[in-house]
Formats: C-alpha cells, structure tokens, sequence
C-alpha cells in the first residue's frame, strides 16, 4: 500500500490485502495497542513502524551465509532483506577458488574459520545454502557457534540441533505441491 502512495487505509482494506475478515485485523491490532482512528483508518506509515517494532524488524539482524554457489550469490544480492532489518555480514564457502572474493562488498570467508568468526562478532542467525551432504555438520556446527535460527535451502536433516529454530526450503517439494494443485 505505501508502495501505492497510499497514507491511510481502513482494516476493510488490510482485510481483503490479508484474506482475513475485518473484525480480525481490528481485534489482532487492538492487542498492541491503539492503531487507527474510527471513521478516518489507519495511518499507513505509522502502522508499518508499529508492526516492524512489534515483531523486532526495527532493528538491524546480522546473518551469516554458508554455500556461496548460485543460490547462495542470490541471496548475497537479494536487496528485501534490507527492508525486513536483515544483513548478510558474513559468507562462508570451502571452495578455495571462491576464498577471498568479495560479493556485494561480503568477502568470502573459508568455512574453516565460520564458528570462530560467528562468535566473534555475535551473530545469531544463518542461511545455509549447501549440498545435502554437507546439510547435517554444516547445522551441528552452526548451532556450535551459537546460532539461534537458521534458514536452509537444503531439505531438512534428520538431526536438527536442539534449541534451533530452523526452517527449511526443499525447492523441489515446493515445486511439486504447485504441480499437484496444477
């Protein structure tokens, strides 16, 4: 809506924009506090602000990238992540011939050195963009180093570290769920 040039909306308009009704967006707000006012709708800008500190998005969340293949180089590029107070500080990759580059002002940095550096400068939250046999010691040793959520394009592993928050991207699932609704 701000995209549109839109200042105001009404919770008719954030109903049909969520696929809700009404009274839920109405009722979900009013648990935070007051938004709106009655009869005039909601200040859009001011709302955003509101949600983006309600849900932590206000603040700057620094996130390492492991696997720096293609999938890995998108996510380096993705410029959203921004919006949302996520940055990519760190990447790390074991191909050697990709050792020391730099994408999007990242330099890539040897997995061997990725516990050590995560600890060192406190982040918490990683993108796992690796082959599946790399899945499992690549999660152990995030969690090693501290990470608290971790957001993987690699299909699950059987093992997911214990106070982990870990979700998992498996391309070709989601691909084949299209199919099936196709």
């Amino acid at each position: 809506m701000l995209d549109q040039d839109l200042n105001v909306t009404s919770s008719e308009d954030l109903a049909v924009a969520c696929g809700v009704r009404a009274t839920v967006i109405r009722k979900d707000l009013s648990y935070f506090g007051k938004f709106g006012k009655r009869g005039v709708g909601y200040d859009l800008e001011a709302l955003v602000k509101e949600i983006h500190a309600i849900l932590k998005l206000n603040q700057m969340t620094h996130a390492a990238l492991v696997g720096v293949g293609n999938i890995g180089r998108a996510f380096l590029a993705y410029p959203g992540f921004k919006a949302e107070g996520i940055r990519i500080t760190a990447a790390f990759d074991k191909d050697v011939e990709k050792i020391g580059q730099k994408i999007e002002g990242i330099p890539i940095e040897d997995v061997g050195s990725m516990v050590k550096r995560i600890v060192e400068d406190g982040i918490h939250l990683a993108i796992v963009a690796v082959p599946p046999s790399e899945a499992q010691g690549t999660v152990n040793r995030l969690a090693k180093a501290g990470i608290k959520g971790i957001f993987s394009f690699t299909p699950c592993p059987p093992k997911m570290p214990t106070g982990v928050k870990v979700t998992c991207v498996d391309l070709a699932m989601e691909i084949a769920s299209l199919v099936y609704y196709l």
